[in-house]
Formats: structure tokens, C-alpha cells, sequence
């Protein structure tokens, strides 16, 4: 092979085309490109799957059917109970909301005020109503998507590598230490997504289901199902299912319904899991802390819909580390103390720079 081939500027050459050609497809793919991005951080969750099933013996072939295998369950067991829950009883929970008070009676310090829900009702039956429609209506179409979102899930993982090694040819060796500091934020961002939320999740519906049941709601898998969902919300999670409930129990003058399922929801439902699964796979987390990831999952969510759920905190983990490498570069291991101490100024007596030097320097006139 010649030097010619071999040439820096040939590969950046290349990489440019690549890039040009990867936004092309991106655009004519725009429909199904939430599919795409979904099956990409999927498949980079499960390389550590196939890994360990080729350590095991089995061939690279079958250990990407075994790894998708393990992604389609999953996707499966995620999504199925949503689908069938929007789909079948989605009348039974139109129901529940209309059924909340118009106006809650709120009593603090013997001033009565008046909760007006009536707004909220009708924004959130409508917006339930068009959810279900536009499901109905898009089955054969989600159907499609998940076939192909199996497929490119499994060809990612049999051939994931020779995409990586041609994403990363073009960099200069220098650099790559910098993409591979990203790389492994982006991969403990999509644990922490994938494997640590969905875990909190699981823990919060086995926990929620007998706990509504046990309260007396007839829809207790149903809630369970929603609190499992808004576990992925950060921050506040299932807190926005629980405190409507206890303020319909407040409005129906029943206390005591009020302060078990708000102790108990908020405990066990919303704040257990935390407390006794998170802890337990945080070793491969990221650490983004949590007002950051709110950032990415709302704008995220807002900007890009479903799948700016997982794109969100990830653009935003990513941001972060690159901001972090400036700064180890820029500032080296000096803490933001040290950095601001007068001790790094020069004083008074201190030999100017040669700029300064030149700059006093006599002129001769």
C-alpha cells in the first residue's frame, strides 16, 4: 500500500464524506431515526452481554441473538404493559381522572382555600384521548418499528465493531484518549438510563401493586404501572402519581386514606427503590447529578419527544465530561481554591514578564 493511502488527509477526506453522507441518511431516514438512535444506545448497553456470552464459548453470531434476545424481552416487558394499559383500559382510566373533584377544599391555619382541578381535568382527559387515538391508529406502524428496531439492535451487535474502528479512524492519535473518556461517560450514562432507572422501576410496580391493592384500588396494577413509568422522571418520580391521590382523599374528606397511601406511596413506592436498588448498581453509574439529568430528560423530552428521554442526558452527560477534560487540560489538577488564591497572583516584588521587559525597554530616539 502506498504513503498516499496511508495519508492523514486522505482519512480525514474520508471521514468527512462519511459524515456528509451519514446527515443525507439521517434525512432521508428522519421518520424512523428515533428507532435508529434507540437501537444504537441499546446495543451499546448489551456489548458487555455479548462479551460475556463469546467468553462463555458461544460464536460471535450467537452471542448477538443471545444479546438481542435479552434487548427484545426487555424492550418487550417495558413496553407492553403501556401499550396494553393506553390501548385496552384507557376508558377505565379517563374514568379515574374525571372522577377527581372539581374544587379541593384545602384548610391551613383555619383559611380555607379552594384547589380549582377542572382545567387540569379536561387538558389531562383530552391529551389521555389523543394518546389512545393516535395509538389505535399507529399499531401497524410501531409494529414495524420494533421488527426493525430488532434487527438493526442485532446488526449492531455482530458488527458494532467495524462501525466503531471506522468512526474513530479518522481522529488523530493524540485525540483518541479524549474520545474514549466520552465513550465511557456515554456508556455509564446508558447504564444509569437502561439499567439502574429500569431496575427502580421494576422494584417500584412489584412494590406499588400490592400496595394499591392492599389500599383498595381497583386500577392498583394499573397505578403501579404509572408510578413504575414516572420513576425514569428524576427527581420527583412517582411523587407526581401519589400526592393527587392523597389530595382526592383529602377532597373526599377521608384523612386517614390520605396519610397512608402519601406515607406509604412516597416511602415504599417512590423512595425505597431508590434507597435499596440505586446504591446497589451506582458503581457503574455516571454520577450526573441530578439537576442536570432533569435538564437533559425535560429537554430532551420536549425538544425530540420519546426518545429525548435517553438522548437528553446523554447530550448533556457527554457535555459534561467534555467540559471537564478543558478544564484538567487548561487548569491541570489545581482545584477551583487554588485557582482563585491571591498566592498564584505575582507581588509586588515580582520580575515582570518579558512582555513587560520589552515593553519598558528605553527607545532610542
Amino acid at each position: 500500500m502506498t504513503a498516499t493511502t496511508n495519508s492523514p488527509r486522505r482519512r480525514y477526506v474520508l471521514g468527512a464524506v462519511v459524515a456528509a453522507l451519514g446527515l443525507l441518511t439521517g434525512a432521508i431516514l428522519l421518520e424512523v431515526l428515533g428507532t435508529i438512535l434507540f437501537a444504537l444506545t441499546v446495543a451499546y448497553v448489551l456489548v458487555p452481554v455479548q462479551g460475556w456470552l463469546v467468553r462463555r464459548g458461544l460464536g460471535e453470531w450467537t452471542a448477538a441473538v443471545g444479546a438481542t434476545l435479552v434487548g427484545f424481552v426487555s424492550a418487550t416487558a417495558v413496553f407492553a404493559p403501556i401499550v396494553f394499559t393506553l390501548y385496552v383500559r384507557i376508558d377505565e382510566v379517563i374514568a379515574l381522572v374525571e372522577g377527581v373533584p372539581a374544587e379541593i377544599p384545602v384548610t391551613v391555619l383555619e383559611m380555607t382555600y379552594t384547589i380549582e382541578t377542572r382545567e387540569v381535568q379536561v387538558f389531562v382527559v383530552s391529551f389521555l384521548r389523543d394518546v389512545a387515538v393516535s395509538l389505535a391508529s399507529s399499531l401497524p406502524v410501531l409494529a414495524i418499528k420494533f421488527a426493525l428496531f430488532v434487527i438493526l439492535l442485532f446488526a449492531l451487535l455482530y458488527r458494532g465493531d467495524a462501525a466503531a474502528r471506522a468512526a474513530i479512524a479518522p481522529v488523530p492519535h493524540e485525540y483518541r484518549g479524549v474520545v474514549r473518556a466520552l465513550a465511557v461517560r456515554a456508556r455509564e450514562t446508558l447504564y444509569a438510563i437502561y439499567v439502574l432507572q429500569l431496575a427502580t422501576s421494576v422494584t417500584s410496580l412489584v412494590i406499588g401493586y400490592p400496595l394499591f391493592h392492599l389500599l383498595g384500588y381497583e386500577m392498583a396494577f394499573t397505578l403501579a404501572l404509572f408510578a413504575a413509568i414516572l420513576q425514569f422522571v428524576p427527581i420527583i418520580g412517582p411523587s407526581l402519581l401519589i400526592a393527587p391521590i392523597a389530595l382526592y382523599h383529602v377532597a373526599a374528606g377521608d384523612l386517614v386514606g390520605a396519610a397512608l397511601v402519601g406515607i406509604l406511596g412516597v416511602g415504599l413506592v417512590a423512595w425505597l427503590p431508590d434507597i435499596a436498588v440505586r446504591p446497589r448498581l451506582a458503581r457503574r453509574s455516571a454520577g450526573l447529578p441530578g439537576s442536570l439529568y432533569f435538564v437533559g430528560f425535560t429537554g430532551g423530552l420536549f425538544t425530540l419527544g420519546a426518545i429525548g428521554i435517553v438522548v437528553g442526558p446523554l447530550i448533556v452527560a457527554i457535555f459534561v465530561e467534555a467540559v471537564e477534560l478543558l478544564a484538567d487540560e487548561v487548569n491541570g489538577d489545581l482545584t477551583l481554591e487554588e485557582l482563585t488564591s491571591p498566592e498564584l497572583e505575582p507581588e509586588n516584588g515580582a520580575q515582570p514578564s518579558s512582555v513587560d521587559v520589552e515593553s519598558e525597554a528605553p527607545t532610542d530616539d
